[in-house]
């Protein structure tokens, strides 16, 4: 599991960044890959948060976010 920082989230239109600790990568965030605990939980800028990532056609993504 990667840990990071959320650079920006917009939570009326579902997406965002987040700052990967290790490399310093920029990954997007959509809604949908926010971990089920998370869900009904408000993401803003400069929290720490857990994940995974995911490569697909459009590049690499975080998914299961959830706060660290």
């Amino acid at each position: 599991m990667k840990t990071g920082i959320i650079k920006m989230y917009n939570a009326q239109r579902g997406f965002g960044f987040i700052i990967e600790d290790e490399t310093e990568d920029e990954l997007f965030l959509n809604a949908s890959d926010l971990h089920p605990t998370a869900r009904n939980k408000k993401l803003r800028e400069g929290q720490r948060v857990k994940f995974d990532i995911r490569s697909d056609m459009k590049g690499d993504k975080a998914v299961n976010v959830r706060p660290a």
